[in-house]
């Protein structure tokens, strides 16, 4: 079985670094022209040169318009939702509101904000193909992270919806739950649950092992390699669904031994 991606036009948000980075590399190998954005423009400087690469802010409803209105000018086949934040990790009466919001921004709303800018394209090319980052959060419960877990369930939703509303028209709408991705963010997110536990990060880096089946982390490749199948014909009639990269995660809260 070969994957190609040739003839095809690829929007990845936040394309700088980790999985939006690495989908961003796996789309371009595979032949498509590939489009991303990211908040720091000093990361999008180490992609190649034939990446289409663009700074933006995708919690600002107006910057993300413009962008798409220019890369959609050409024409769209393929939006990967991958703009993320992992938010405060603290107990909810702790949490500024302000920090509640932005992580709504950039987790949930930048979706829609890119969806709703991409759609019009697909229905005038008669199909196209959505991926929405979720999160194991977004199936299930994570104490200490209420503001994140809130923004991936709604992602979870959305992506389901967005599926039975845009089936007709030949557009298929799809979910990937990463797991540990080995990677800066996934360092920021130990660190910070060690913070705030007041134990040490190895502990915290194997709890989060241990809440896999497999007992593993994944790396940023092997998400951007699913991302590909479902954005190619092998998967032209894979929708609706929320799929797993993670090893199987069992939980993402494993209590530590009294």
């Amino acid at each position: 079985m070969r994957i190609s991606l040739e003839g095809k036009r690829a929007f990845v948000s936040a394309g700088g670094a980790g999985m939006g980075r690495a989908t961003c590399l796996a789309f371009r190998d595979l032949g498509a022209e590939v489009f991303t954005c990211d908040i720091d423009g000093t990361a999008l400087e180490s992609l190649p040169d034939d990446i289409h690469a663009f700074t933006c802010d995708v919690a600002e409803p107006d910057a993300v318009a413009n962008l798409m209105a220019e890369v959609t000018a050409g024409g769209l086949d393929i939006l990967v939702n991958n703009a993320g934040i992992a938010g405060p990790t603290a107990p909810v009466e702790q949490i500024l509101i302000e920090d509640w919001q932005r992580t709504q921004d950039i987790c949930l709303n930048a979706q829609f904000y890119f969806a709703r800018a991409a759609i019009p394209a697909f229905k005038r090319a008669k199909g196209g193909v959505i991926i929405n980052l979720v999160s194991a959060a977004g199936i299930m419960g994570f104490p200490n992270r209420a503001p994140y877990v809130a923004a991936k369930w709604a992602v979870t939703g959305f992506t389901k919806t967005l599926a039975m509303e845009l089936g007709p028209a030949n557009i298929r709408v799809n979910g990937i739950v990463p797991g540990n991705v080995n990677g800066e963010r996934m360092e920021r997110v130990i660190r910070d649950h060690a913070a705030a536990d007041g134990i040490a990060e190895e502990k915290v880096r194997a709890l989060y092992a241990i809440g896999t089946s497999m007992q593993c982390y994944v790396d940023p490749e092997e998400i951007a390699g699913l991302i590909a199948f479902l954005a190619s014909d092998h998967g032209r009639h894979i929708s609706g669904q929320i799929i797993g990269v993670d090893g199987h995660t069992e939980t993402l809260f494993p209590r530590i031994p009294a």
